[in-house]
């Protein structure tokens, strides 16, 4: 009988172990990938969760040794793509339909966690010494630890591999466990090279152009109807359907620009800000614009936030909220509240 009970122990301890090892093994292999990779590219589709709402992206990643990346995040619900771009000269977020850019001098990706960029999730599965895994149908699924400074909800990410440390999907989830974003993975590509003007803004700005004339050229009645509704898009004022408690519309303005119209809301309180809503202009000549603060993915765009402010476009609208009473999170509270539906003061 005491045979028999070491000999269970043991089986228990061979079975657990060589789980564990299995477990250990996937990660180090698929550390081993990213880190050895001189470049690599991605497709996938992005879900984004604001309230009720999901912001669908088809997402293309391209990364070249070192700190060469080239994020495209085209939007499914307009076709609409922007593209946040670093190389030599800076970090630039460039929205060919408006022909423009934004330039930081910005430590992305480096800063926070990126959903769409290997090296941020394997770093964050291996400086978590808490994370945890589980074995769902064909998959080890890895729960570990994120850091999103800007947005205290997002807690934790699930990283979804094959026993051949092959991604598959990727969830970042609040503390309550529900997804607030998620990345599936159509292919990977480990061992990509890329031409030298992969990441040249002039290219890029060159071949985006191009693009578009083909573009119109096939499309022209429903640009004619994009454009007709930018110019119309503030015939009604915008209202935040947030405010922080003790915060209320002090005074509206409304300027006539040449290209539309241009409202500067100010609201007054404990959490006082300046909200400036303004018709989009396409530019002449492609522009590139200074911009304080870093590139942040806010439901239908990426926009550029700062300590102070935050500025976006979305469906033909320019947005510029500012304020010098809350923090960064406060405000992108009140940004991710903006529907382009009016509403009542």
């Amino acid at each position: 009988m005491k045979k028999i009970f070491i000999f269970l122990i043991a089986i228990v301890f061979l079975v657990t172990g060589c789980k564990g090892n299995t477990q250990e093994k996937i990660l180090k292999d698929l550390t081993k990938k990213v880190e050895g990779s001189k470049g690599y590219e991605i497709e996938g589709e992005l879900e984004l969760v604001n309230n009720e709402d999901i912001y669908t992206y088809d997402v293309v990643v391209s990364y070249k040794k070192d700190n060469f990346y080239k994020v495209s995040l085209v939007n499914k619900s307009n076709n609409k793509e922007q593209i946040i771009l670093r190389n030599n000269d800076g970090v630039y977020v460039v929205t060919p339909s408006l022909n423009k850019s934004f330039k930081f001098q910005s430590d992305w990706p480096n800063n926070n966690s990126q959903i769409y960029l290997l090296q941020s999730i394997v770093k964050d599965l291996n400086n978590d010494k808490t994370k945890a895994v589980e074995k769902v149908d064909d998959y080890y699924v890895y729960t570990s630890n994120v850091d999103y400074p800007n947005n205290d909800s997002l807690q934790k990410q699930k990283v979804y591999m094959d026993k051949s440390a092959n991604l598959k999907q990727v969830e970042v989830v609040d503390k309550n466990d529900i997804v607030m974003m998620k990345l599936t993975y159509k292919n990977i590509d480990l061992n990509a090279t890329f031409d030298e003007d992969k990441f040249d803004l002039d290219q890029m700005i060159d071949t985006t152009e191009t693009e578009d004339q083909e573009k119109e050229e096939e499309q022209d009645s429903q640009e004619d109807a994009t454009e007709e509704q930018q110019t119309t898009a503030l015939d009604d004022i915008i209202y935040p359907l947030y405010l922080p408690e003790g915060t209320k519309l002090t005074n509206e303005e409304t300027i006539d620009t040449e290209n539309g119209k241009r409202v500067i809301l100010t609201f007054g309180g404990d959490k006082s800000f300046i909200l400036v809503e303004e018709t989009v202009s396409k530019e002449d000549e492609f522009t590139v614009i200074p911009t304080m603060g870093e590139p942040y993915m806010l439901s239908d765009t990426v926009g550029a936030l700062s300590d102070t402010s935050i500025t976006w476009s979305s469906s033909g609208v320019d947005y510029y909220i500012t304020s010098t009473t809350m923090n960064q999170e406060e405000m992108l509270e009140i940004a991710k509240s903006i529907s382009l539906v009016p509403t009542m003061k």
